[in-house]
């Protein structure tokens, strides 16, 4: 990290310096300032991670200087160093942004505890909120795997998103054949039983990465392991996911136990993946009463129709009134594109870029991040698609 001292006291300025080079990683103060003047005036370039402010300069009194150079370099951790204490200074440092306050001379440890709470605070703030999305089946074989797996292809992809998909069809496993040709080394049961050393890290080293930014967690290959989980491995598993994905995608397969319960009361929004046909909407109906049942808000809760097609005797407004939830999103009949994806274990927008089934997991990912990919993924999605609507005009 490289950080910036304003101080007229080179003694102090050295000092700093020498104490932050002895840190590991080393606290690199690449410039100094007299004034606050001229940290506004000059700005040293590769940017500033920490500002230490001396608060003996003689314009720190100066209407506003303070909150303008808090302003000028946001997002960086400021220190204000100080010999008196000046009681309205420390209120308008507070305010301005400054996150800690020492006293001159320069105690070293108590330095060193200060960097240490900045860097802590810095990385809290660095990790993400990730969203939870959970995929159920409303009845075997509705294609719940192909979409969750697939979407998550195009979530990271497409949206530039950090993704992760868990595993938690237990007995019926297999989300990573769909994108992938590895051999998972560790799964959903390894991670649960080494539960107290679980971090972002030794996360990210358990799943099958398909790609830059998207990895699966396996479900267990032995019933008598995933019979082992508990739900409050659950809870942990998704606590740290969201710190360190944007998104994190649940396969829950169709089973409903304590493990896919918690999983799902986790979730942000819920995806029951259906077809239309009658039994699918019987089906749906009784998952969709097992969800009010267990209090979980119907806004929350939206149908993905796979194998779509226009033009049959049951509308999607039939399917809709039926199964008492708002169809979300359709994903066309495109067979032969889909089970040649699945044979080959490859994404079918890496696989065939330019099918009916990859515009519709485009046009997915768009409605679930709720705004348009950014405007240069449109440059990607042109290249995409774009050679198929010039065949279809």
């Amino acid at each position: 990290m490289k950080g910036l001292v304003i101080s007229r006291d080179s003694q102090l300025c050295a000092e700093i310096a020498t104490q932050g080079s002895a840190r590991v990683p080393p606290l690199d103060i690449g410039a100094t300032r007299s004034s606050l003047r001229d940290a506004l005036e000059q700005i040293p370039s590769g940017g500033t991670g920490l500002v230490i402010i001396d608060a003996s300069v003689s314009d720190l009194g100066e209407p506003d200087s303070l909150e303008r150079l808090c302003k000028q370099y946001a997002p960086a951790c400021f220190m204000l160093v100080t010999r008196e204490q000046q009681q309205d200074l420390l209120i308008r440092a507070m305010r301005a942004g400054v996150r800690e306050v020492l006293q001159l001379p320069l105690v070293h440890r108590a330095f060193h505890e200060a960097l240490d709470r900045l860097s802590e605070a810095g990385r809290m703030s660095s990790l993400r909120e990730g969203k939870v999305l959970s995929f159920i089946s409303c009845k075997g074989g509705s294609g719940t795997t192909f979409i969750s797996t697939n979407f998550g292809y195009a979530l990271a992809t497409l949206a530039q998103k950090k993704v992760m998909l868990i595993d938690l069809n237990g007995q019926f496993g297999d989300a990573t054949l769909y994108v992938s040709d590895q051999k998972a080394a560790m799964t959903l049961s390894d991670v649960c039983s080494q539960i107290s050393r679980i971090d972002g890290a030794f996360l990210d080293s358990c799943l099958v990465h398909v790609s830059n930014g998207y990895g699966i967690l396996a479900a267990a290959d032995d019933q008598s392991q995933s019979s082992a989980l508990k739900p409050e491995h659950m809870d942990t598993v998704l606590r740290v996911a969201r710190q360190h994905y944007d998104y994190i995608l649940l396969d829950v397969g169709r089973q409903i136990d304590a493990l896919s319960l918690r999983a799902l009361d986790n979730a942000d929004e819920t995806y029951p993946v259906l077809q239309l046909a009658l039994p699918d909407m019987r089906d749906g109906r009784r998952l969709i009463d097992i969800f009010r049942s267990l209090g979980y808000p119907a806004e929350r809760t939206h149908l993905i129709v796979n194998r779509y097609e226009k033009g049959g005797r049951l509308r999607l407004d039939d399917m809709q009134k039926a199964v008492g939830a708002e169809v979300l999103h359709t994903v066309p009949n495109d067979y032969a594109v889909v089970i040649d994806s699945i044979n080959q274990g490859v994404p079918v927008l890496q696989l065939a870029r330019s099918s009916a089934a990859a515009r519709s997991l485009a046009e997915l990912v768009e409605t679930v991040t709720a705004r348009p990919v950014a405007q240069e993924q449109r440059g990607l999605l042109g290249r995409l698609f774009g050679r198929v609507a010039a065949i279809n005009e």
